[in-house]
């Protein structure tokens, strides 16, 4: 009986390549063993590029202040109606960190009840938002991405695209556990991106997500507007993660004014206002 052929989706030179050099222990099938697969990697990636390069021509700043190695929390605040900043964080670290690293995020748990979803996003790295899955990721020295906002940021509005909402705390309860660097970063552009006017939570929650993001045009389709994303230096907190509330809403505090002060300064700058370095402004 002729065995039939997997079909591949191409996957670009560069990426390939890239994938490679990827401090990720993939085994003969290209599978590491959280499964995530470089036959799913190369594909999302090759479409990536596409959009952080051309599309949306994706600036980032301060990408120094990254580690290039070992275990690291990515900590960023939400802006645009999808998770655009995800992605395109996603793939800053991919395509301009060298060595290459992979940005592993926290899925929302509704992914799980999307058809293929949530097989797609843990082929790619992202698990299932759980304390548990973000622990291990740390114990094995890779990079976790972190959107303290939750799906209440991505629900901001146009007129509060550059605004931060609560911040959870179990990220900084983690970072002190794991004995983890968090690098706060501010992504800026992915409200002018999709300007959400409203969001239909009813629709939403028929089809199995927290809501669908209303635009003037009805779909949520992205415009190519300019991203960037600002990263700042690395903020390390001493502790057991098992402090009293007060303590660790400081240091939630602390990260949030970081970001803050990053969203604030890459605003003017857009603007063409004068502004001193965001990133030294940030982490002032």
């Amino acid at each position: 009986m002729r065995s039939r052929a997997r079909f591949r989706l191409p996957v670009d030179p560069e990426v390939r390549e890239r994938l490679d050099r990827l401090e990720i222990p993939f085994n003969e099938y290209g599978v590491d063993p959280y499964g995530i697969s470089k036959h799913y990697l190369g594909p999302s990636f090759t479409a990536l590029k596409f959009f952080f390069k051309h599309y949306f021509s994706v600036e980032s700043h301060g990408i120094e202040n990254v580690p290039a190695h070992g275990r690291v929390m990515l900590v960023g605040n939400h802006s645009g109606g999808v998770a655009l900043d995800g992605a395109m964080t996603h793939a800053s670290m991919f395509f301009e960190m060298n060595p290459p690293r992979l940005a592993q995020g926290m899925a929302e748990k509704f992914l799980n009840k999307v058809p293929f979803a949530s097989q797609i996003t843990n082929r790619c790295g992202h698990l299932t938002g759980l304390p548990e899955h973000a622990e291990r990721l740390l114990a094995d020295e890779r990079m976790l991405m972190v959107f303290p906002e939750g799906a209440r940021g991505t629900a901001k509005l146009f007129k509060e695209r550059y605004s931060l909402v609560h911040f959870g705390t179990g990220f900084v309860r983690l970072a002190m556990k794991m004995k983890t660097p968090i690098v706060p970063f501010a992504f800026l552009g992915g409200g002018e991106a999709i300007p959400t006017i409203s969001n239909a939570v009813s629709i939403g929650k028929l089809i199995g997500v927290p809501y669908i993001p209303v635009t003037p045009w009805l779909f949520a389709v992205p415009l190519p507007a300019k991203l960037e994303v600002y990263y700042s230096p690395p903020m390390v907190f001493e502790g057991t993660g098992s402090e009293e509330d007060e303590v660790v809403y400081g240091y939630v505090e602390q990260v949030k004014e970081r970001i803050a002060g990053l969203i604030d300064a890459g605003r003017r700058r857009r603007r063409g206002e004068p502004v001193r370095d965001p990133l030294k402004a940030g982490a002032a």
